[in-house]
């Protein structure tokens, strides 16, 4: 039987950096939430083996214009593992500076930047990165990024984090487990809790530090990295002074949740094989960058996972919105949830949902019109600023400099 489980992606139209020919290219871009579609079972017969098999299709990636054939060997080699990933961004670091992006052309100057590995309580290598203001500049308050899926703390964060830090925010990122430069299998997610636990555990040590004693520390999550928030806050209610959630991961939509026989087979699978990958068909990065020019550049994170989501990630993804959908109610952070109201990937909806059932008192949800899912990378340049406007706004009124 061949069982053609499908997590639905088709990538996104590129063309080459600004200056360069336009001639048009597919690559997989920008990627957040897994949409997990019906099983699709067709009957195969064999002479030779009559037993049941799974087909896993192979993708055929297309090469990335604007950059040498060397290049393009360094960004498609295999980077299932961590100094694959950190040779390849290496490359890379120019090629991304060149980029005609607000986030990187606009990005304040003298920003202070550290960049180390620690090592987690599973022995796991951890990329970590933070963001600090301009020597002198008083610090307000401290604020923690949780990415989401197809995302890394090293691309367009780069800039938001530097626009936050320049506003006098201390501001610290993560690689997840198996993300970006992170040890791990990439794009593997045995265990959702695990994610929130390495989150706990390398943030609380970033906590003690003598520079952040006495501020208030602040989780922000987008998407996935939402789940991964709501997560953190429901193991450590009173760990945060607030949680800032960015077109979170939260509630997997009626229409393409997928049946509970489908859900039993993808669940026995991912016991069987759990790092299996499987094939992309629906494209998300058009329904996540609003602007094309924006969206084309989605690819140069070319350290990013944007291969076939592994079935134990899948299984994951569905089981942790579940888990967050029952517990709604035990939110008690002060919360921000800004979302586009457009979004196609994450339902803006569930974001409604969220605030009317959350618990906590003060809580505000901004809905930005005709926005896609990623109001912080793919809208015009004055709706990108107007959000991160809103973020610090947010962050200013619950911190004191007294």
């Amino acid at each position: 039987m061949d069982l053609s489980l499908t997590l639905r992606f088709r990538p996104p139209e590129l063309y080459l950096i600004p200056g360069k020919s336009t001639s048009p290219i597919y690559f997989p871009g920008k990627q957040y939430l897994p949409i997990i579609p019906r099983l699709k079972t067709n009957l195969v017969t064999t002479l030779s083996t009559p037993r049941p098999h799974l087909v896993l299709k192979a993708k055929i990636r297309s090469p990335l214009e604007g950059v040498s054939e060397e290049m393009n060997a360094i960004a498609f080699q295999n980077l299932d593992f961590a100094p694959a990933r950190r040779r390849v961004r290496l490359a890379f670091v120019e090629v991304q500076r060149q980029l005609d992006h607000c986030l990187f052309k606009m990005a304040p100057t003298g920003i202070r930047t550290e960049e180390w590995y620690e090592r987690n309580s599973r022995g796991m290598e951890i990329f970590c990165k933070s963001w600090m203001p301009e020597p002198g500049v008083r610090i307000k308050g401290a604020l923690f990024f949780c990415h989401g899926y197809g995302d890394t703390c090293t691309f367009f964060f780069e800039g938001i984090a530097k626009y936050i830090a320049a506003s006098g925010y201390a501001v610290y990122a993560l690689d997840h487990p198996g993300f970006g430069l992170s040890e791990g299998l990439h794009g593997y997610i045995p265990s959702f809790d695990e994610l929130a636990y390495n989150v706990i555990e390398n943030y609380s040590k970033i906590k003690g530090r003598p520079e952040l004693r006495g501020l208030r520390c602040f989780l922000l999550g987008q998407s996935m990295g939402g789940a991964v928030a709501l997560k953190v806050h429901l193991k450590e209610p009173r760990g945060w002074n607030g949680v800032i959630l960015v077109a979170p991961m939260c509630k997997i939509a009626e229409d393409v949740k997928p049946p509970a026989p489908v859900l039993k087979v993808l669940t026995l699978m991912s016991k069987v094989m759990p790092k299996a990958k499987l094939f992309p068909q629906k494209d998300l990065a058009e329904l996540a960058f609003r602007e094309l020019r924006k969206r084309k550049m989605a690819a140069y994170n070319v350290i990013s996972y944007n291969e076939q989501t592994r079935l134990k990630t899948a299984v994951e993804l569905l089981k942790v919105t579940s888990e967050i959908e029952k517990q709604v109610e035990k939110v008690s952070s002060p919360l921000l949830i800004l979302h586009g109201a457009a979004d196609k990937v994450t339902d803006p909806l569930v974001s409604q949902f969220l605030y009317e059932k959350a618990s906590a008192k003060d809580k505000t949800l901004k809905l930005y019109d005709d926005g896609y899912h990623c109001i912080l990378e793919g809208e015009p340049d004055d709706r990108i600023f107007r959000v991160l406007n809103d973020i610090v706004s947010w962050l200013d009124s619950r911190c004191s400099l007294d």
